[in-house]
């Protein structure tokens, strides 16, 4: 598997905000998004039981698999390994590829970039809102749904995105605001 990065922290975004969790980000993606914070180019190639031994070591036992677009390296022995050492298994994906069959994943955060979401199962439903029309989410079906402002680097537009997407949670109450704390706490 091709690994940008092996890191422990703080999940920092939607259901799981302060859950201390080890990160695994898959490199590569089908997708090109501007606001992207993966570097696709750089990465390592590692064995699945290289992952399970880089990870295993940390106190927690809650990894997010994350990318880039992780369904497109995500295996289901990869998923069965991480199991059995105990580890609750989030993945965080845009939904426009599948889960391989037979991959166990605990919790599924879908963060779409376009339509359609072809998952047949999504416990977290996040979208990056940006003044787009919310409408074409409708038909998505989830447990939970976060709203979380982009972040456009730009420090007036976040405060006008930040109160937009706040007025909007205010005005659609299934949607449950997220932000990125890890940024706001300045951690990893």
């Amino acid at each position: 598997m091709l690994v940008n990065e092996i890191f422990y922290s703080l999940q920092g975004e939607g259901h799981f905000t302060g859950t201390p969790a080890v990160f695994v980000r898959l490199s590569g993606c089908n997708q090109r998004c501007p606001f992207c914070d993966t570097q696709h180019h750089q990465h390592e190639e590692m064995t699945e039981e290289d992952i399970v031994s880089r990870i295993t070591p940390y106190p927690t036992r809650h990894v997010v698999i994350t990318g880039g677009e992780p369904t497109l390296q995500l295996t289901a022995s990869l998923t069965r390994l991480l199991h059995a050492a105990g580890f609750f298994i989030q993945i965080e994906t845009n939904g426009s590829v599948r889960l391989p069959e037979g991959a166990e994943v605990d919790w599924i955060t879908c963060s779409p970039k376009e339509l359609p979401v072809v998952l047949d199962r999504i416990d977290e439903l996040k979208v990056l809102y940006m003044y787009q029309d919310m409408t074409q989410y409708d038909t998505l079906h989830a447990t939970e749904y976060r709203l979380q402002p982009l972040d456009t680097g730009d420090i007036e537009k976040n405060k006008s995105n930040l109160n937009d997407t706040i007025n909007y949670i205010l005005h659609n109450p299934k949607w449950k605001l997220s932000l990125q704390t890890h940024k706001i706490l300045n951690v990893r």
